[in-house]
């Protein structure tokens, strides 16, 4: 057990195919640690310790930034399966040879990409408020992001610049499941990096809703357990997509949290952590 938490971990940067990772290792070493993949405009700062050091008790959780995203360098890409093959060079630049991963939200999809692109470095998976390509009504997606945040511009997340290795603060939550911080916060993205890398990750969304014959038939060869979670009226990446995903792949559970938004594990941050470490454990 490292005497790190989500609090006090320090950020620790590797290099990979040009890109300086920043990243936030802890946890219970020694089993197969569990890789974070964040949702729009998120970094590593935006998950719930409550989550994090909650699952850190029985394994290592590893915590980073993409490419392109606050203290990473590089640049976000425009599409999710750019993204994945960014995140495999993350995990392999530290040495592992297996992981498991999660996912919310855009972090969701980009753990699918993951899995498709390097499936001998995927032990399991958690898919939180997400779908799969061209789902039901994802081909809105893009619409509906900048409809929900657009009007509530997010600070202090940033897609590009840094930030120091202070002691985090816990993120409330809201009811409906979205961080306060995302919510109450003025101004916008102020560099032109940060519009350009919140614009890129619009247009992977955008990209990734199209819909068309046979769009979701790669959900069959994801052959992983697979712990699909959602809300059970998520707004933003309809909800009936997580069961289109259940059915679709060969070996996936799926939990529908009541009462809750996208971003559910905002909401049953304990019952959430629980499902996952049986998840996992089994």
């Amino acid at each position: 057990m490292t005497q790190h938490s989500h609090q006090t971990a320090p950020t620790q940067f590797v290099e990979a195919n040009g890109i300086r990772f920043a990243y936030r290792r802890f946890g219970k070493t020694g089993g197969v640690p569990l890789v974070f993949n964040q949702h729009y405009v998120g970094t590593m700062d935006y998950w719930d310790p409550t989550v994090t050091d909650g699952l850190a008790r029985d394994r290592e959780v590893i915590l980073f930034n993409n490419a392109g995203v606050s203290s990473s360098s590089g640049e976000v890409p425009t599409t999710f399966e750019r993204m994945g093959a960014n995140a495999i060079a993350f995990i392999k630049a530290l040495g592992l040879k297996q992981v498991d991963l999660f996912g919310f939200s855009i972090g969701g999809m980009v753990v699918q990409e993951i899995t498709l692109q390097a499936p001998d470095l995927v032990r399991r998976l958690i898919v939180d408020g997400a779908g799969p390509r061209g789902g039901q009504g994802m081909e809105l997606i893009a619409q509906a992001t900048e409809r929900l945040f657009g009007a509530h511009p997010h600070d202090p997340p940033r897609v590009s610049g840094s930030r120091s290795n202070s002691v985090r603060p816990r993120q409330a939550r809201r009811r409906d499941g979205v961080p306060e911080a995302h919510a109450s916060s003025a101004g916008g993205p102020r560099s032109r990096g940060e519009r350009q890398g919140v614009a890129a990750q619009v247009e992977a969304i955008g990209k990734w809703g199209v819909q068309q014959k046979g769009s979701n038939d790669y959900l069959k060869t994801i052959k992983q357990p697979t712990l699909i979670v959602n809300g059970s009226n998520d707004v933003d990446v309809p909800t009936v997509n997580s069961f289109i995903m259940q059915q679709n792949m060969p070996n996936a559970q799926l939990i529908i949290y009541p009462d809750s938004n996208h971003g559910a594990h905002h909401q049953y941050p304990e019952l959430f952590v629980g499902h996952v470490s049986m998840f996992l454990s089994a």
